[in-house]
């Protein structure tokens, strides 16, 4: 059986001699494509009626179609593919690939079906739960994979401090500088959000921004606020995904950072790139540091959203085709040094590459020369990869859900009236969280005060087994009406978040997710009505991505017919603590940016 990973084509130094012959007409190549228009990366130019000569899994030369006629020599096939458009494999510059709640190995098929063909991944999640071991079960996966991973190492974990909040992995600039040196494919640092913190000069804030730069590897960011943008960019940081207005984006280009246009789902927070692409349609900004990213997707949303998807949204924001791809694919590469080897049809580089339609959709890939998806299908080829060699997690993977005692769920009923501070919702694609402080009455149960203050329990469960910690708060606007839903997969530091009308149904998602080693589940009238188990880590199922994508399908569904009003992947980011204006953790509820703890009730 055929291998397909990153490592099936050799390096390039060792195949200079095979091309340079193939390309000289003097060696028959393996496969030749031809008919088809060549988007140019180089030149951001369509041209016509070409053909690529692909050798050992890299491309020799780019000719005029039927040049290979010329040379005397029978290449070992030959596809005409008249009508269409190459163009090279996209590039994604920032994902977290336990977002999509499947292994590498898993997120490899949705992302080739999507013509993308090498991911930069930032691993916070797994490090949060499970310190550099979780990073290093993430990269010996991506090694198993059928695409080209590369990782920024994670450079906030925790997210904010143990007063705040409890997490499985403390990467200190020891280990940061551990992991660079013994993973080649460790290239860059990941998303620095600490970033007032680094911006106030913190001191293990720059110590591990300077794990980075003294072995010459790029930093990345997370950063919110003009205010704060010649600090950070002082401080190393040279990309980030974060810019959500032309205007910030403008300011991040001119100090030097790259800006990396994030596109997600449009009913999502994720989706920032119509405003922030007007940097470049509407202030004159040229696109050479501008690239276009994923972020965050779950299994469902990326097989509709892929990056593919985010090009054809640059496209529809006003950039020609031509550019719009390089900006997914080229300027990825050229961001992290490595447009000597992909984003183009530059000879030596790989043949990584994909056949478009007029509507710049992906039909069939190519990664490494060998053809992985055809007419939107995956071949066998890569069918029997993704079955039968699959990196498989090690026992300690699949323990990190510690739940020896579950306590209470709920608060107890205030037993006189009082004050209670609150975690409102916002308005739909708002990841903020509003702090409100409302007048509790005296009542006999809680079902009066959820009911008239439109009122739900949340409550942040420590899974670590550090010290079992449990806080409870109180959730307005979420539009749960009954029954539970509940996570494992609470940021950063992936604790159990739980949230409800009644104890019961609460306390069975939660079982639901001890008893699954993990996972999201919707709970309603003591039946589990959907449940996407995530036995790695707490953050990955082990199931091919079409069975995830399948059972996100069907928990978004069962989610939105209990009436929540943010998504699971919103829900998700309740706990995340370096987000305003007030956040819970299994450390109680936190004030941001203060990071001040209150108490849930105030006499």
């Amino acid at each position: 059986m055929q291998t397909l990973t990153r490592f099936s084509v050799s390096p390039l130094h060792c195949m200079t001699r095979q091309l340079a012959a193939v390309a000289s007409g003097r060696a028959a190549p393996d496969l030749v494509l031809t008919g088809a228009r060549m988007l140019s990366t180089y030149s951001s130019r369509m041209l016509k009626n070409r053909e690529l000569w692909i050798s050992g899994g890299r491309i020799a030369a780019l000719r005029p179609a039927g040049s290979w006629r010329a040379t005397g020599q029978t290449p070992g096939e030959v596809r005409d593919v008249t009508g269409g458009i190459l163009a090279p494999g996209l590039v994604d510059p920032h994902l977290h690939i336990e977002s999509s709640m499947m292994t590498a190995c898993a997120y490899a098929e949705a992302a080739l079906l999507n013509g993308t063909t090498t991911i930069f991944c930032d691993s916070h999640e797994i490090g949060n739960v499970a310190d550099v071991a979780g990073i290093e079960w993430m990269l010996e996966d991506a090694r198993h994979a059928p695409l080209n991973v590369f990782l920024t190492v994670p450079s906030t974990v925790p997210a904010t401090s143990p007063q705040c909040e409890t997490a499985g992995g403390d990467l200190t600039p020891n280990k940061i500088g551990a992991i660079f040196d013994r993973w080649p494919e460790a290239v860059a640092l990941g998303e620095k959000m600490d970033f007032v913190p680094l911006c106030l000069g913190d001191e293990r804030s720059h110590a591990i921004v300077a794990e980075s730069l003294k072995r010459g590897c790029p930093v990345s960011g997370h950063i919110y606020g003009r205010e704060f943008v010649a600090a950070y960019a002082a401080s190393g940081v040279t990309d980030t995904h974060e810019a959500v207005t032309g205007e910030i984006a403008d300011d991040l280009l001119e100090a030097g950072v790259w800006i990396f246009l994030r596109g997600g789902p449009p009913t999502t927070p994720w989706h920032s790139l119509p405003e922030a692409i007007k940097t470049i349609t509407e202030m004159g900004a040229d696109p050479k540091r501008v690239c276009v990213c994923t972020d965050d997707r779950d299994a469902d949303d990326l097989f509709l959203f892929g990056q593919d998807w985010v090009v054809r949204q640059a496209i529809a924001a006003g950039l020609k085709p031509e550019t719009a791809w390089s900006l997914g694919s080229l300027h990825g590469a050229t961001r992290f040094g490595m447009d000597n080897e992909i984003g183009g049809f530059g000879g030596g580089r790989r043949a990584d590459l994909v056949l478009l339609d007029d509507a710049m959709e992906v039909q069939d890939t190519w990664y490494g020369g060998v053809h992985v998806v055809s007419d939107r299908k995956i071949t066998p080829v890569l069918d029997r990869q993704l079955s039968e060699s699959r990196y498989h997690y090690p026992e300690a993977a699949y323990r990190t859900v510690i739940l020896p005692k579950i306590g209470s769920l709920t608060p107890p009923l205030p037993d006189a009236a009082c004050h209670a501070n609150v975690i409102s919702i916002g308005a739909p694609g708002d990841i903020a969280l509003r702090h409100d402080v409302i007048a509790l009455e005296e009542a006999r149960n809680w079902d009066t005060l959820l009911a008239k203050h439109d009122l739900c329990f949340v409550t942040v469960l420590e899974r670590h087994g550090r010290n079992g910690g449990v806080a409870h708060g109180l959730l307005r606007g979420f539009g749960l009406t009954e029954g539970a839903v509940a996570s494992s997969v609470g940021h950063d530091a992936h604790n159990i978040i739980v949230a409800g009308r009644n104890e019961a149904d609460m306390r069975l998602a939660v079982e639901t997710i001890r008893d699954s080693r993990g996972g999201v589940v919707v709970v309603s009238g003591g039946e589990v009505k959907a449940l996407v188990p995530l036995p790695i880590a707490g953050l990955l199922s082990d199931q091919r991505a079409c069975v995830v994508a399948r059972q996100a399908e069907k928990l978004k569904h069962a989610w939105s017919e209990l009436g929540c009003t943010l998504p699971y992947m919103g829900f998700n980011l309740i706990p995340l603590s370096v987000i305003p204006d007030i956040r819970i953790t299994d450390r109680g509820l936190i004030t941001v940016p203060a990071m001040e703890q209150i108490p849930l009730f105030v006499v």
